[in-house]
């Protein structure tokens, strides 16, 4: 483990492994890098494999987090590295991600951004009316409802699977801790509004991952991505929905390996 201190003086987390070219890794929300864990064992084999414990979803740390905030973080990291580092983003991971590209153009060769849950228009504000309601259930310590809120209004799941998750968030002490985070997570991507034309700036190759079984506005959203970054590939995961990096992790690795090797000939 690394840690070092952000431009406002947070200690930024870091976990490395493996030896060779860096890669990056970005993780999801309701995590703090253990559902990458596999992937990122995989491409430790022949990659040194950096992974950001996200400050949104440090549970020793109670202040605010916002998107600008995380950007800091992995400027402080990509500033110890020494060279231009690939960049793996997974949800709203990918969303921290795409702002250290638009912040930090020189730190990058490229990106491999797995369904970054950008918003796209305003009349659609991230987690809509849903927010509201998941933030009460936060405030009223019903963290398990609040991710059932999260799941099915905003992320799309079918309601017998968003119950079956506020059960597994009610009976996880980990899961319950990291509910409040994932909440702020959505608010404080609501809070970026529409980025895309600031997305449309950057200038490194960008593969865009997603699941054949996903919910269809990651896939809207993935589109649109695609018709504003100015170099992007698009790779289409059969049979995985949003869970790649834990059902399929040796596909998710094998595409970070490929595109790396893509964009270094």
């Amino acid at each position: 483990m690394s840690e070092l201190v952000a431009v406002d003086g947070t200690t930024v987390i870091a976990h490395r492994a493996g030896m060779g070219p860096i890669i990056l890794v970005v993780h999801p929300g309701m995590d703090d890098g253990h559902s990458w864990r596999k992937v990122n064992a995989l491409l430790a084999e022949n990659f040194t494999v950096v992974s950001v414990h996200r400050r949104q979803y440090r549970l020793d740390l109670t202040e605010p987090v916002s998107i600008r905030d995380e950007v800091s973080d992995i400027g402080a990291l990509v500033a110890t590295f020494g060279e231009r580092v690939l960049i793996t983003g997974h949800s709203s991971g990918a969303v921290v991600a795409l702002e250290a590209l638009a912040a930090l153009p020189d730190a990058f060769i490229g990106a491999v951004l797995y369904e970054p849950p950008v918003t796209i228009d305003l009349t659609e504000p991230m987690g809509g009316s849903a927010l509201g309601a998941a933030q009460q259930a936060i405030a009223e310590k019903r963290p398990g409802k609040a991710i059932q809120i999260f799941t099915r209004d905003m992320v799309g799941l079918p309601a017998w699977q968003s119950r079956l998750i506020r059960v597994f968030v009610t009976l996880n002490t980990r899961m319950k801790g990291l509910a409040p985070r994932q909440i702020a997570d959505v608010s404080a991507m609501r809070d970026l509004g529409v980025r895309l034309p600031a997305y449309a700036g950057i200038e490194v190759p960008v593969l865009l991952v997603g699941g054949d079984q996903s919910p269809g506005g990651l896939s809207r959203q993935l589109d649109a991505l695609q018709s504003t970054l100015p170099q992007t590939r698009r790779a289409l995961l059969p049979g995985q929905g949003h869970s790649a990096n834990e059902r399929a992790p040796r596909k998710l690795a094998d595409l970070i390996a490929g595109f790396y090797r893509d964009v270094t000939r």
